[in-house]
């Protein structure tokens, strides 16, 4: 049996069909992936954090962004769309454009069955290569599950899990809190037998 073969595309010619796609997708050394739609549970998850970090970061220097902007990562020749990244300072947009950053000092995924092993594997390891990155958040929509990593040095990271209601997760480099409780509000748990 052969392979089908794949399609592969200049950084500018994604961006052309980017900008005028219906529904987003990333890209990753010139191919085109499409993003998976959007759960009930993934908005959720996502609008509460995002919410909260907006709140949080009010008035300071720091800026929370939702699902619309792009990360460029030059080392990977990649352009991702976090569901939430954060900002400190001035953004720092890829050249000419104003919808894609380069330097998030937190990204945010809320996992997806198609998407939790990209967002623990590819995606995560193309952002280790972001100077600017000090943690990166893994949020399960399915269960309460929270993984969150922080950078010690250039090669080392720290892993945190949590897994209960009360539990807190302490994001340092923007000094915000947020209980799981706020985290998974009005999330609808699948009930299984």
């Amino acid at each position: 049996m052969f392979a089908t073969p794949k399609n592969y595309y200049t950084r500018e010619k994604y961006l052309e069909l980017e900008g005028q796609a219906i529904e987003k997708s990333e890209y990753h050394q010139g191919e085109i992936v499409a993003m998976a739609g959007s759960t009930l549970n993934h908005n959720t998850i996502a609008g509460n954090v995002y919410v909260d970090l907006r709140m949080a970061l009010a008035g300071k220097s720091c800026a929370a962004f939702f699902g619309d902007i792009k990360v460029w990562i030059e080392q990977w020749d990649c352009y991702t769309y976090p569901d939430v990244l954060v900002i400190c300072g001035e953004p720092d947009f890829a050249t000419s454009r104003t919808d894609t950053v380069t330097n998030p000092i937190l990204i945010i995924e809320v996992l997806s069955k198609s998407t939790a092993a990209y967002d623990r594997s590819d995606k995560f390891h193309a952002s280790w290569t972001l100077a600017s990155l000090q943690e990166y958040v893994l949020i399960d929509q399915y269960w309460m599950r929270v993984e969150y990593f922080r950078r010690i040095d250039e090669q080392t990271w720290e892993l945190r899990v949590l897994t209960k209601l009360e539990d807190r997760l302490l994001l340092k480099s923007i000094k915000v809190e947020m209980e799981l409780s706020q985290i998974y509000r009005q999330v609808k748990w699948a009930e299984t037998s």
